[in-house]
């Protein structure tokens, strides 16, 4: 279908200008809908919730500015929300701002969870405003900050669309009723690998350590992904139950790996550019990120989810504990749980959409998505990737520092 016949099929003329920057992203995969997500992810064969739930109570001192003060700050990951090239602006947040009034200020600050927190804590901690009125962080680090008090409740009564959550997503175990959080995206952790320069593929973690790869392999700085993936390919169960005899295995891997030099460096978000110059060859690494690489690279790498499995993660955004525009921060969440916005967000991310509705219409932005795995997984293709299971606090403490020794942190 052309351009102009997609724009035709939406109502909002606003939407309709942000489809144009949405379709020269979607030629690489056009036609691969409908394979499966092994098919799609070459057929490969075959993170996880913190603890604790709990509200949290803004300072007395904080006053909510939106009546007056019309903007919105949101911190996230890299290559997380539709951009336009030409224009160098974001669509969907030019169409809230012309939708609402609000004017939203949109960075790329958090490349690792880790970091990001280490960034703010003391901040949160002090009850001080961060400069952001929202932030995007995974269930165990949500459930962290959450747990120690560090979000404002959200009002659900001024996010009409959250009834567009997922089923699945409604109820977590680090936010009970989300009364603090909302699913951005889901995603994958798997291994990716530089086509031209590895001819051979990959198809286990264990492919990582093959001799011609030494120095140029990097792995994620999140534990949960990074030893996950470690500790499945050690037949670990990771959403069962294991202690630390079994997280001590895949550490030990780890340790091994980067001591010999096989791994070049442990890194967040940030593992992209190395794919890019070619520093890195292989990668444990995210879904949607190798999709958007590949669209700007001439599809230079392929995505597999491992023959023992991948990880399964949400990113969730919440209202920092002293943000003074908490109820423009909920107006922006409502408007990205609209499911014409949802779709034309995932058609740019290629991450696992959270909101109902959202498949239906991105067949106004683009049909060739509707049947995408990566997007719109089914429940066999959901079937590959597993949840890391919740820590308790101790757990969280320990295994978290071990992780960060064993990186050089």
């Amino acid at each position: 279908m052309a351009p102009r016949q997609h724009r035709e099929r939406l109502n909002d003329p606003a939407l309709r200008a942000l489809v144009q920057a949405q379709l020269s992203r979607r030629k690489l995969i056009a036609g691969a809908g409908g394979l499966g997500l092994a098919g799609l992810l070459a057929a490969c064969g075959t993170g996880g919730g913190g603890t604790g739930g709990g509200g949290s109570t803004a300072p007395a001192a904080v006053e909510d500015l939106s009546d007056t003060s019309k903007v919105v700050n949101w911190a996230n990951w890299t290559l997380y929300l539709d951009y336009d090239d030409a224009t160098k602006t974001y669509p969907s947040l030019e169409a809230f701002t012309e939708k609402t009034g609000i004017q939203a200020n949109y960075s790329e600050d958090i490349d690792g969870n880790d970091t990001y927190y280490g960034k703010v804590q003391g901040q949160l901690a002090a009850g001080q405003d961060i400069g952001q009125d929202i932030i995007t962080l995974t269930d165990w680090m949500a459930g962290r900050v959450i747990r120690q008090g560090f979000t404002q409740p959200l009002d659900h009564a001024n996010i009409p669309n959250i009834k567009n959550l997922l089923p699945s997503l409604q109820e977590v175990d680090f936010d009970p009723g989300r009364q603090n959080s909302l699913t951005w995206q889901s995603g994958f952790a798997g291994i990716a690998w530089n086509k031209e320069q590895v001819p051979g593929g990959l198809r286990s973690v264990s492919d990582l350590w093959k001799p011609e790869l030494k120095g140029r392999v990097e792995v994620l700085d999140e534990m949960r992904d990074t030893i996950g993936l470690l500790m499945m390919e050690n037949g670990v169960d990771i959403a069962g139950q294991w202690g630390s005899e079994e997280f001590d295995a895949a550490l030990e891997v780890l340790e091994r790996q980067i001591a010999s030099g096989q791994i070049r460096q442990v890194k967040g978000n940030s593992y992209k550019e190395d794919l890019v110059s070619g520093d890195a060859l292989a990668v444990i690494c995210w879904s949607g990120d190798i999709t958007q690489l590949n669209f700007e690279n001439d599809d230079k790498w392929e995505f597999v989810i491992p023959e023992a499995g991948g990880t399964l993660w949400s990113d969730n955004m919440m209202v920092p504990i002293a943000s003074p525009h908490k109820r423009n921060a909920e107006t922006l969440m409502d408007y990205y749980y609209d499911p014409e916005i949802a779709a034309l967000v995932a058609a740019y991310v290629n991450f696992i959409c959270p909101v109902v509705g959202a498949q239906e219409a991105m067949e106004k932005i683009d049909p060739d998505l509707v049947d995408n795995p990566l997007i719109f997984p089914t429940e066999e293709d959901l079937a590959q990737a597993h949840v890391f299971r919740s820590l308790s606090a101790e757990e969280e403490s320990d295994y978290g520092s071990r992780f960060q020794s064993a990186i050089g942190v």
